[in-house]
């Protein structure tokens, strides 16, 4: 058997080497790129507020009752008309008015005319007193016939005085009577709509006890909504605020109006029992403010959405907040408070980190590091897509946010591409979003 060389052998072994690295470089499987779920960094506005249910409801709306008892003879209008102040709007039947007012005035015309005889009387016993006054003074009468006439004369001007109480008193009952009659005559306290008719013509109504609504009235030409505001947000909303509202008949259209009233007590203060409501009863603030109803297409009773506006910004950058990342370990930094500024604080040492392989930092103006100290901006971390497909861990100055929508003050800008997931994550996981670091390469980002 030959001998193999060993200088054969080591090139055998380079040779086979070589195929196997080229087989092993070829065949192998490969990476399979990183995708994302990504959104662009856009201009918009975007605004904080409390979401109410309210209701429409007339600026004024009046009860037109009947104050006498009768039988409506005519009505003279009909639903939804307009009308003026004074304007006729019933009729009661009168004939039991006209006769009180008749016999008023069938009884002072009879006071009257008992007054002309008490009148003619005075004058007779004050003669006849008087003659006994000069009689008694010449001694040619005797002192009872003189108190005799004396008391006959006191006594007709006592009837006077009395019948003249008696025709007083009949005026005041004539006056009253006049006033019944009018009450038979229902007319408009105001100008307004007549939005609800409550009594129809021919129905008899008594008004011994309360007074009978014969119509409703209201002015419709500016409308109040009241909403209910929870007790979670009432701390929150303020006399002045912006407000807007839709309606279910035309949800495009907004509204818009400033906050005139906040309510100090819930509705339930309205009831007559003192008891303590129910501490899993949801209590509830009505916030009042009002609107123009030019062209009538507000009714009362419908259903407002409304939206008080506690913030807002128009024009400005914004991304999805779900794109934020958040700290998993929060610390507090020193000189920038607490609350939404420690949150701030920490979301800024996280970003000045970095999750990279280099700390990155993002450089505030003082005008910027003011408004994190009033809690008005925090700085926070997201990861902005590269053109080579890999996500950058970026520093941001985040503003306003409602959650859903996030204000960028600094850091990004318009047109960037922001990671909200991982392609694979379909979970959103925060803690893997936030875990930093080139994803490795990839064919690119996955866009919604």
């Amino acid at each position: 058997m030959p001998k193999i060389k060993p200088t054969k052998l080591i090139m055998a072994v380079v040779i086979a080497i070589a195929v196997a690295a080229t087989a092993w470089y070829f065949l192998k499987p490969k990476e399979k790129p990183m995708q994302f779920i990504t959104a662009e960094v856009t201009t918009g506005d975007i605004e904080n507020s409390v979401l109410a249910t309210g209701v429409l409801e007339a600026t004024k709306m009046v009860s037109v009752g009947a104050q006498v008892s009768g039988q409506v003879k005519k009505m003279y209008v009909q639903l939804g008309d307009q009308v003026k102040q004074g304007q006729l709007i019933a009729r009661i039947d009168s004939v039991r008015q006209e006769n009180e007012l008749k016999t008023a005035e069938a009884s002072i015309k009879n006071q009257q005319a008992q007054l002309t005889v008490k009148q003619a009387n005075l004058a007779k016993v004050e003669a006849e007193y008087n003659r006994q006054k000069a009689m008694y003074a010449q001694d040619a009468t005797s002192k009872s016939e003189l108190e005799a006439a004396m008391a006959s004369f006191k006594t007709a001007q006592a009837e006077i005085t009395a019948i003249n109480a008696q025709i007083e008193q009949s005026r005041l009952t004539l006056a009253t009577a006049k006033e019944d009659l009018g009450y038979t005559q229902i007319v408009a306290p105001m100008d307004g709509t007549i939005v609800a008719i409550v009594t129809e013509e021919g129905q008899t109504v008594n008004a011994n006890q309360s007074a009978p609504t014969i119509v409703k009235l209201a002015k419709l030409d500016n409308m109040t909504i009241k909403a209910e505001i929870s007790e979670a947000d009432v701390m929150k909303v303020e006399e002045g605020q912006s407000v807007y509202f839709t309606t279910l008949g035309n949800s495009e259209k907004k509204i818009y109006a400033k906050l005139r009233q906040v309510e100090p007590a819930p509705n339930s203060i309205n009831t007559d029992t003192n008891t303590a409501s129910s501490s899993s009863s949801a209590v509830y603030y009505n916030a009042l403010f009002d609107v123009p109803n030019e062209d009538g297409k507000l009714r009362i009773d419908m259903t407002a959405q409304v939206y008080i506006v506690l913030d807002e910004a128009k024009n400005v950058l914004t991304i999805p907040a779900s794109a934020i990342e958040s700290s998993n370990r929060p610390q507090r930094s020193r000189g920038e408070g607490s609350g939404a500024a420690s949150e701030a604080s920490a979301r800024g040492q996280h970003a000045e980190r970095g999750t990279g392989d280099r700390p990155q930092r993002l450089e505030l103006s003082d005008a910027e590091r003011s408004l994190i100290a009033q809690g008005k901006a925090t700085r926070a971390m997201v990861r902005v897509v590269q053109a080579d497909g890999t996500a950058k861990p970026t520093p941001i100055l985040v503003g306003l946010n409602n959650r859903v929508t996030a204000q960028i003050i600094k850091g990004l800008k318009k047109g960037d591409q922001v990671v909200i997931a991982d392609g694979s994550d379909s979970s959103n996981n925060a803690a893997k979003r936030s875990s930093g670091g080139s994803r490795g390469p990839g064919a690119g980002p996955m866009r919604m």
